[in-house]
């Protein structure tokens, strides 16, 4: 099994998180280079990747705090510096290589957010997920607090919140 190791982003990571964002998400989906770069430059304390032994990029988690419960699709066009306490832990992508999925690196990922929001003092964390992905985030400690207003690439969301 192949060693996995996680730190923060830096702007030099960015082709890599591209490739995944493509592989992984929808056109409609899938975060601009623009956006991704303004993440690394704006959260870089709540944007986690994991790389595998060869220090090749193979998932990560991102996302901004905000004062709202639920996360809005704003949130996918403008990232502003994270407060330095108190709000809501969003996650506006958690991805993992499907060559390194099922290797538990997601969760790892979702584990490693959780402390640095429990850390910074967070009221909890929110996404928004597809139907199929509401079990894995119900396992992981969060609740199905219904259909989420965000239209994302036309498609139907579900807000899913962890409260500390």
């Amino acid at each position: 099994m192949t060693e996995i190791t996680y730190n923060q982003i830096t702007l030099n990571d960015i082709d890599d998180v591209m490739e995944i964002e493509r592989l992984t998400f929808s056109e409609n989906e899938a975060l601009t280079l623009e956006s991704m770069i303004e993440r690394i430059n704006q959260i870089p304390d709540t944007f986690i990747v994991a790389r595998n032994s060869e220090g090749r990029l193979v998932g990560y988690i991102v996302g901004p705090v905000t004062e709202n419960r639920y996360l809005s699709d704003d949130c996918f066009e403008h990232t502003d510096p994270n407060p330095f306490s108190s709000g809501f832990q969003k996650v506006i992508s958690l991805t993992v290589n499907p060559d390194y999925q099922k290797l538990g690196i997601a969760t790892k990922l979702l584990l490693l957010l959780e402390k640095e929001a429990r850390s910074k003092g967070r009221l909890g964390i929110s996404l928004t997920c597809h139907d199929y992905l509401i079990p894995y985030y119900e396992k992981h400690g969060f609740t199905n607090e219904g259909l989420s207003e965000s239209q994302l690439g036309g498609e139907t969301w579900y807000n899913m919140v962890m409260e500390f």
